[in-house]
């Protein structure tokens, strides 16, 4: 059997801090919680549950404060949380049994992030990380912000799922203030965050900015499935300034890196639809069912875009097109999946208004 020390970075989290908290109560054997400079209660909050409560000045550099916790670590492995992070517990479950059938050789332990969410709660957005890590001086955390642990050694993919479940916005200027900087000062950002600077851009509507971002990353030699999102969110780019050939000429490119993913397919079949061309739009969006779907691969999963999406997108085409028959049936497939939706609840209605009127 493993032990195990969660390692935290906190400030201002006095809202959320017990319930991340609570959730590893029987599972972590150490419980270390460094805080960055709170104005609240966090740090007094963070005493309940744990002795091991540190404090380190904020640097603008989220992989020093994570390296620093991961230091004060232990056990044989830390794992780390952010204060917003929940765990089923189904989800706690699997922590405890993995604590007893985790092979001592394993050095990462690869877990499912789900951190977008619909009105009833359902997971929407979702990519795997490294969430246990062997506690060895080889690993650890880079990049001042968007940190992350270069995989590496033997790896191991579970069924584990973290949830992260914010209460409250978080800064909205910080990670790209911190990139800026760095620019700033003439630093070079390495590929991965170069992708999240454009990223940081394009969250901010700086959308010219963001396409000449995201062009240097795709001339970099960056992931493979940071490359697929460039394409996504450049296509968008060029989508908000009226660019129209080239927001979809950039999501074929997507197909030079990988196979087509359901979210491109998606995306190539709204442009079809806004475009009043439904018989191409109903090809991208029976390509999308079709996509193969890899959450072990690490790939930002919108997971509506494998089923739910094309499923009421398709509804809308067959529609729009007078085969009504067809549509209602993907009608019924997309309620299968999200029977209380908004579009799903309003296309019931619509349905049942065409078909009594059709009996008249």
């Amino acid at each position: 059997m493993i032990t195990l020390s969660l390692c935290m970075i906190v400030k201002d989290e006095q809202a959320v801090l017990s319930r991340a908290l609570s959730c590893m109560q029987g599972i972590a054997d150490e419980i270390i919680v460094v805080d960055t400079g709170s104005s609240d209660q966090t740090p007094d909050i963070a005493r309940q549950y744990t002795p091991h409560v540190f404090s380190f000045p904020w640097a603008q550099d989220f992989a020093a404060a994570r390296n620093f916790a991961c230091s004060k670590a232990t056990m044989d492995y830390w794992m780390w949380l952010d204060a917003d992070d929940v765990i089923t517990p189904a989800n706690q479950e699997k922590l405890r049994q993995m604590k007893h059938s985790l092979d001592p050789d394993t050095d990462i332990v690869m877990m499912k992030y789900l951190t977008g969410f619909d009105a009833q709660g359902n997971a929407t957005f979702s990519y795997e990380r490294e969430r246990i890590i062997k506690n060895a001086p080889r690993f650890r955390w880079h990049g001042r912000v968007h940190e992350a642990i270069i995989p590496q050694g033997n790896i191991v993919h579970l069924d584990i799922a973290i949830e992260h479940r914010k209460v409250k916005p978080g800064s909205p200027d910080r990670n790209l203030h911190i990139y800026e900087t760095m620019l700033a000062n003439g630093e070079t950002l390495e590929p991965r965050h170069q992708f999240y600077y454009a990223r940081e851009l394009y969250d901010h509507q700086r959308y010219p900015e963001a396409i000449r971002a995201f062009e240097h990353f795709l001339q970099q030699d960056g992931w493979v499935e940071n490359r697929i999102d460039a394409c996504l969110h450049l296509s968008r780019c060029h989508a908000c300034l009226g660019h129209v050939e080239q927001s979809l000429l950039v999501l074929f490119r997507s197909f030079c890196f990988d196979v087509p993913r359901a979210e491109i397919c998606c995306e190539i079949g709204a442009h079809w639809m806004e475009h009043q061309g439904y018989r191409q739009a109903i090809y991208w969006y029976q390509q999308a069912l079709s996509a193969p779907r890899d959450e072990t691969s690490g790939a930002f999963i919108q997971a509506d875009c494998y089923d739910y999406i094309p499923f009421i997108q398709l509804c809308v085409c067959y529609d729009r097109l007078g085969e009504h028959a067809t549509a209602f049936s993907y009608h019924q497939r997309a309620k299968a999946i999200k029977p209380q939706a908004e579009a799903v609840q309003l296309n019931t209605q619509y349905f049942q208004t065409l078909f009594a009127s059709s009996k008249t």
